[in-house]
């Protein structure tokens, strides 16, 4: 059962509770990675990974909620710009390798 952060009577206790979120945040990163695996497939080339005003829109939608559980929104708009850049530079690749196997999409 989760310690609440104020709870934790050691750094025992506040470590174990970082891993456990760490393990939470994996899951649902890899989650939110088979929605973007998905998305390339759906995709007709590698310039469709690249939709500037679309991550603009999650970051500010991110911002927002970041600032209502008073996590610094920079910080959540340093570490979703990473992790966007590094999916679509996967999507780009992956857009590429099929353009190159099977030719365009229809």
């Amino acid at each position: 059962m989760p310690v609440p952060a104020g709870r934790c009577a050691n750094m025992e206790e506040v470590r174990e509770e970082i891993d456990r979120i760490d393990r939470t945040l994996v899951d649902l990163i890899a989650e939110r990675f088979s929605y973007v695996d998905r998305a390339w497939q759906l995709k007709a080339s590698p310039d469709d990974a690249r939709v500037p005003w679309r991550v603009q829109q999650v970051i500010d939608k991110v911002k927002v909620h970041a600032e209502r559980k008073n996590l610094p929104p920079e910080l959540a708009e340093a570490l979703w710009r990473q992790m966007i850049g590094w999916f679509i530079q996967y999507e780009e690749e992956k857009l590429r390798a099929s353009s190159a196997q099977y030719g365009p999409k229809d």
